[in-house]
């Protein structure tokens, strides 16, 4: 996939991402929760057509058993293609799993008396969600690592590229979906702890979406610095001896130098701002972020253009030998 292609993807699963928070505040009866996403609507969905009469039941309790079987119909059909692996179990795992969590979400009322405590409808939802995401995610990561160990070096170029296309799906997803989504939550909780005084929590939101900005940087930085190694990732399999390895091994470690310096002032900035407009705003959030992984990651990035430079000085030295 070319990257602007891929950028593209990824600027509209920021939206969508945006889109469902945004769904959860205009409608919290449909949306609870991301992780309950898609469970709790074909729940409500389900619910609402066995409420429409006795055909509505009918057709809604087919489609919930198909649904549930569908995991169960995958590996069936897997059984058919190749011999089955021991992970390969829990997808019939996965759709017992499902029968329970889709259960709930057509009955959430039963929530309370399945858990033994009184407990509120998105909490409960959340934990049933993160079950079923828990499992389908653990079988998917199992079979990577089949795949890992079973691969060739040519296999393992290709997996290792589709894996950081992944990484940057998953930090879209976290800064969009996640802490997007904490803003949005501490939106709310200023508000409520602010009654009466809503015309003077202008300046409190805009730190508010600062320190959002300054939490998100690290993450997004990520982005680029996996782009890079993507372009590294495909030099080093057409020629790791060439000089475009090695141009690609030092820009990776450049650009991973500078998000590390950007995630540092981002922080710097932010607390300080805060403390120059401390006596104007509602809610101060100081924090001292020590950049750990970008540290080792930067080290790795340099250790690797380092060895690439090397390497291309030892083969060239081997060549005017012969």
């Amino acid at each position: 996939m070319k990257h602007k292609t891929f950028y593209i993807f990824l600027g509209c699963e920021a939206i969508i991402c945006m889109i469902l928070q945004l769904a959860r505040e205009a409608l919290p009866q449909f949306f609870s929760t991301l992780i309950t996403f898609p469970f709790e609507q074909i729940g409500i969905l389900l619910r609402m057509l066995s409420l429409s009469g006795s055909t509505g039941n009918s057709a809604a309790i087919v489609i919930y058993i198909f649904i549930c079987l569908i995991p169960v119909l995958v590996l069936f059909l897997l059984r058919k293609k190749r011999s089955l692996y021991p992970e390969d179990a829990l997808l019939a795992v996965f759709s017992a799993v499902l029968f329970a969590v889709i259960y709930f979400m057509i009955n959430p009322g039963l929530l309370g008396e399945f858990f033994g405590i009184p407990m509120d409808y998105s909490a409960g939802k959340a934990l049933l969600g993160a079950t079923a995401y828990s499992v389908i995610i653990g079988y998917i990561l199992i079979r990577i690592l089949r795949l890992f160990f079973s691969a060739n070096t040519i296999s393992l170029h290709r997996y290792l590229m589709i894996l950081l296309y992944i990484v940057n799906i998953f930090i879209v997803l976290l800064v969009f979906a996640g802490q997007f989504g904490n803003l949005l939550d501490s939106f709310e909780q200023l508000r409520a702890g602010n009654t009466g005084n809503e015309y003077r929590l202008g300046i409190s939101y805009v730190f508010l979406v600062l320190k959002y900005i300054a939490d998100a940087m690290p993450n997004l930085l990520i982005v680029p610095v996996v782009a890079s190694g993507q372009k590294l990732l495909y030099e080093l399999s057409a020629d790791r001896y060439s000089e475009q390895a090695v141009s690609c091994a030092e820009k990776l470690s450049h650009i991973c130098g500078l998000g590390l310096v950007i995630t540092v002032l981002s922080n710097i900035g932010y607390n300080i701002l805060q403390l120059l407009f401390i006596n104007k705003i509602s809610v101060a959030n100081s924090t001292v972020r020590i950049p750990v992984f970008s540290i080792v990651f930067l080290l790795a990035a340099l250790l690797l253009a380092q060895y690439t430079k090397e390497n291309k000085k030892l083969k060239e030295d081997n060549d005017m030998i012969i």
